[in-house]
């Protein structure tokens, strides 16, 4: 089947959905998203939303906050767009629906997280994210002009590639047209004809072993861009979040905010000893990348599985006001964080690199677009600042809405795209095949590419992976597209271009820590 869109958004978090409702206006707009709409990392999302919203607050220190995080490889233009746009972009949410706490006053009840010198996150109890979902959904689902396709999985971005020419003599001279997309409700693979494509895929989270999250997050709309010829950058920069729930073979790995220790939680050894003022001056209010360095040296110098998050110290009324999600969660496990300490452990949570775009999302292919996890901006530099990726994510979202419409009255569909070939392909491997393959992926990232790496080890991970990177080719070629099978070769993908840019910085900076090259926990070279 042949389908034809003004605007084609792969992925439904808060850039795919606010891209949709801001271009809808002015045409015809499809939103494809694997599982359901709602299952995103914007779901998972508990901490909140960074914006300068008090007198007591201000441009100058959420963008300086946001460069010492970056460490020295933040895009300053970049910063500056979204912290001098974040208040704004604020109250398009409050007026799409998206409810924030508030104080007794009817003020905002704006919390302070890790690296931020003020109190300037926006959040609505522990479950931001998922109330900003609801919110955008809801307004989709309500415009006419926006069409949900759930259960659809983007195989391959279409340019020039499928027309039969080339497009390396000149890479500032590739367009896309759109997407070839499965349709796993009936298994056919259609052709998605548009004039504009953003990428909202999220992340990579899926390819290590332990990570906050969802099965979704396997690197799609990455690896769509790299085998499309786009530029891709920073992807040694995976943030670690420092505190997830340690419960073994949970999957997703159960997120404690880091909004818990701006509250006041204190993090301890399993003895109860208080440790981070060892490694940083501002102890459990350090920056993520120093907090996931220094839990990840306790655990490996006591020969032991996880720390402990002690919130027991703080008022326990407002404990649980501000994160029943959490205090349900824990409780069910017979932990009670008014009375008890949390058990955690450090987990793949966020990447600050990918497909790389500039101020108007514009990735370095004509009429494609990026925004959200899969995009690397310039805002969060080698680490990023707690809560700066949704405001990052709804910014660079309407960037790439107002550029697309200044151009989409220019822009025609390409009909000379072919419908995908399957010629040569059988019926999909068995599952034990790419099952096995994703477990050992997930191995070599963990074990070898994780908060600590080495040169040794990393280049033991680029040899193991090579082996699956050629088994899993064959697969591919000699099978008819399945979404489990996309998903490995996505992820190896991603991991490889992972390693590969971990090799090439010779230098220990942000979130990427070799021992190899001088750097202390505490972050100061």
């Amino acid at each position: 089947m042949q389908k034809k869109v003004d605007f084609l958004v792969i992925g439904s978090g808060i850039a795919g959905l606010s891209f949709a409702l801001k271009v809808a206006t002015f045409g015809k707009v499809a939103i494809i998203t694997k599982k359901e709409a709602s299952d995103t990392n914007t779901q998972y999302a508990q901490g909140g939303i960074a914006s300068v919203m008090s007198g007591h607050d201000n441009f100058e220190k959420h963008i300086e906050d946001t460069l010492i995080a970056g460490d020295g490889i933040c895009n300053l233009d970049a910063v500056k767009l979204v912290v001098e746009k974040a208040p704004q972009q604020i109250e398009e949410l409050i007026k799409f629906g998206t409810n924030f706490d508030k104080l007794d006053d009817g003020t905002y009840d704006l919390a302070k997280e890790g690296g931020h010198s003020e109190h300037r996150i926006l959040h609505f109890k522990d479950v931001t994210g998922r109330e900003i979902e609801r919110a955008l959904v809801e307004n989709v689902k309500k415009n006419p002009n926006i069409e949900i396709l759930e259960n659809y999985f983007a195989l391959d971005l279409i340019t020039q590639h499928h027309l039969g020419y080339t497009v390396t003599r000149y890479m500032n001279d590739i367009e896309c047209y759109g997407a070839y997309v499965l349709n796993t409700n009936n298994d056919k693979i259609d052709t998605i004809l548009a004039k504009t494509t953003l990428l909202a895929t999220g992340g990579i989270g899926n390819i290590y072993n332990v990570t906050t999250n969802p099965p979704i997050a396997t690197g799609d709309g990455i690896a769509m861009a790299y085998r499309a010829k786009a530029i891709i950058e920073n992807m040694e920069f995976v943030q670690f979040h420092p505190t997830a729930l340690f419960e073994p073979e949970a999957r997703p790995s159960f997120l404690i905010t880091e909004a818990m220790r701006g509250f006041g939680a204190i993090l301890k050894t399993i003895d109860g000893k208080e440790f981070m003022h060892k490694y940083d001056k501002r102890g459990s209010l350090a920056p993520r990348d120093i907090v996931a360095r220094s839990i990840d040296n306790e655990m490996k110098i006591r020969g032991e599985d996880y720390v402990l998050l002690d919130a027991t110290n703080t008022d326990k009324k407002k404990l649980v006001e501000h994160f029943p999600n959490i205090y349900e969660k824990c409780l069910s496990l017979n932990i009670d964080i008014t009375k008890d300490p949390i058990p955690v452990v450090p987990a793949a949570h966020y990447l600050c690199g990918g497909i790389k775009t500039d101020l108007n999302a514009q990735t370095t292919i004509n009429r494609l677009y990026a925004a959200g996890e899969c995009a690397s901006t310039g805002l969060h530099g080698a680490n990023r600042l707690a809560s700066n990726s949704l405001i990052e994510a709804i910014v660079f979202a309407d960037q790439a809405a107002k550029h697309a419409l200044a151009l989409i009255d220019n822009i025609s569909f390409n009909n000379d795209v072919p419908d995908w070939d399957s010629k040569g392909t059988t019926l999909p491997e068995e599952m034990i095949l790419i099952t096995q393959e994703f477990r050992e992926l997930q191995q070599i990232m963990t074990n070898y590419v994780g908060i600590v790496r080495s040169n040794l080890r990393l280049e033991r991970a680029q040899s193991r992976l090579e082996i699956l990177h050629l088994e899993t080719e064959t697969i591919y070629r000699r099978s008819i597209p399945s979404r489990k099978i996309c998903e490995l070769r996505n992820s190896i993908n991603v991991a490889f271009l992972t390693i590969k840019m971990a090799k090439r910085r010779r230098e220990s900076r942000g979130l990427h820590y070799n021992v190899d090259y001088k750097f202390k926990l505490n972050g100061m070279k």
